[in-house]
């Protein structure tokens, strides 16, 4: 005769909250009326060369120390674009 097992009561596993975050940022996404935290977080944008040009290091040194590409920092040189970073990005 086999012995029966009890099941045992687990808190929910990462797996399971993670389904149920995601559904619920899907139910909110969709304007449905979901109990829902939604922080935003102001970025300054950043004069990249500047900040290159004042550490003393050369694009390439830059990109490596920061780990980006090298051709990113020189698109973003040429264009006189800072790093920007997203304005009122929200997380639910």
């Amino acid at each position: 005769m086999k012995n029966a097992q009890t099941t045992k009561w687990r808190k929910p596993g990462s797996g399971s909250r993670i389904v149920a975050s995601l559904k619920e940022a899907v139910d909110w996404a969709e304007g449905k009326q979901v109990p829902v935290r939604v922080t935003t977080v102001e970025v300054p944008t950043i004069d990249v060369r500047a900040t290159r040009k004042q550490l003393g290091l050369s694009q390439a040194d830059f990109a490596a120390r920061f780990g980006f590409h090298p051709a990113t920092l020189r698109n973003w040189n040429k264009a006189g674009l800072g790093l920007m970073g997203p304005r009122g990005f929200s997380l639910p």
